[in-house]
């Protein structure tokens, strides 16, 4: 055997590991982080949902963010909004959720299928909560279907083009569709396995981690090729609709704030809080608190919640 033969078969049996310790990962995610609620198909994908409160309350819908899921809500927040419906979601593509195009990665595709889920199991008009990229589909959810939205309550939310990447999310940019799925189901779960404690604690920062945030935080979920595939197709569909619907910004009419915490490592309050309250969207801080505001600081962001519902009356 020649000494390139010995290479390709001792790349091919790394590669084969590689393979069978990421199907192994997501196993072990999807056990770990089991569905919890209802999935209702939509145009375009599936959505996961769990639906809290009385049927007859004033409905909230919540947006997580990048890397993320529903849990992020159910965590610690979701049962200090007693009086509301509470309708929580993984975005397309998600956790549970499915998105079956490439194109339903942008800010209006999933303000699309969200829109189209709200329809299908027949709530509106919500007050809609988004965190962080959550934010901005909360946005695109309010242009674009403004008889949907009563109010919006962003928490640190994505407003604005960053003008780099924030380097805990370096690695999601890749641009080319085959080259995402390639790494999705090969390097990318293991990486983010050994790596999961530094990218929380940067996540969370200056803040501690909460307890649990793999499996009650539902963090497992992202180890999952499915999950490096979305979040990878959420950043770079960013590049192009972001700047596209900060044009917009003008045409919002739904009343609604911001609130951030004074020490977010990830999404400076000043450029993605303070602009917003030229539309109407009145910016909040809390301080020395981070970016993971839902989970740090529950008590707060339903405090928030509440008091954006009651700007719709």
């Amino acid at each position: 055997m020649t000494a390139l033969a010995i290479i390709l078969a001792c790349l091919l049996v790394l590669l084969v590991g590689v393979r069978i310790w990421t199907l192994r990962l997501r196993s072990k995610a999807e056990a770990s982080v089991p569905l919890v609620g209802e999935v209702v198909t939509v145009p375009g994908g599936a959505i996961h949902y769990v639906d809290i409160g009385p049927r007859e309350a004033p409905p909230v819908l919540l947006i997580h963010g990048l890397s993320a899921q529903l849990q992020h809500f159910t965590y610690a927040m979701t049962e200090r909004l007693d009086g509301f419906r509470l309708i929580v979601i993984d975005r397309p593509g998600c956790g549970y959720s499915e998105r079956e195009s490439e194109a339903d990665a942008t800010l209006a595709g999933q303000a699309r299928m969200i829109g189209a889920f709200l329809d299908r199991i027949g709530v509106g008009p919500v007050v809609v909560a988004g965190h962080s990229l959550g934010g901005a589909v909360a946005l695109a959810l309010a242009l674009d279907r403004p008889e949907t939205v009563r109010a919006l309550a962003l928490l640190a939310p994505l407003t604005h083009m960053p003008e780099e990447v924030p380097p805990l999310f370096r690695g999601l940019e890749i641009r080319t569709a085959w080259l995402r799925r390639a790494l999705s189901e090969t390097i990318a779960g293991p990486i983010a396995w050994f790596t999961r404690r530094t990218v929380l604690e940067a996540a969370f920062a200056p803040e501690p981690v909460v307890p649990d945030m793999l499996t009650r935080g539902g963090a497992m979920l992202g180890i999952r090729p499915k999950g490096f595939r979305s979040a990878s197709g959420d950043l770079v569909a960013l590049e192009r609709g972001l700047p596209e619907q900060i044009a917009r910004y003008g045409a919002l009419m739904v009343p609604g704030g911001v609130l951030y915490g004074s020490e977010d490592a990830l999404l400076s309050p000043d450029e993605h809080g303070a602009p917003m309250d030229a539309f109407g969207l009145a910016h909040e801080t809390i301080a020395r608190r981070g970016h993971m505001l839902p989970l740090t600081a529950p008590e707060a962001c339903a405090d928030f919640i509440r008091r954006m519902a009651s700007k719709a009356g």
